[in-house]
């Protein structure tokens, strides 16, 4: 299983905002029990779903610019952009089968 991105401040707008796929952002805190559960189930949909997503971390803490932009205001908070545009987002750790349906059902819409 392999670690997801760490996206930051500096790097937040070229690695999301202008990627050709679609990205899911993993808005997170070393201090979230929630963050640390769901952490495995998103590195593993990153390695599953390569091909038509990418799966990055934003800590929450450390770039409290890019979590007040989005308005995330509880961890963990999943955010989904397409083309620049957030498209859906989610807060709290959910089982992976129902995180799957849920982003599938977001990126039927956005295509």
């Amino acid at each position: 299983m392999t670690d997801l991105l760490t996206v930051d401040e500096n790097t937040f707008d070229e690695v999301v905002l202008r990627s050709e796929k679609p990205v899911l952002v993993d808005f997170w805190a070393q201090w979230c029990p929630p963050c640390h559960q769901i952490a495995p189930v998103l590195a593993q949909i990153g390695a599953e779903r390569n091909d038509q997503l990418t799966v990055v971390k934003v800590n929450a803490d450390e770039n409290p610019t890019v979590a007040a932009n989005y308005r995330v205001m509880a961890l963990p908070t999943l955010a989904l952009f397409h083309r620049g545009e957030l498209i859906w987002s989610v807060v709290g750790a959910r089982p992976k089968a129902k995180l799957l349906k849920e982003l599938d059902d977001a990126l039927l819409t956005a295509v």
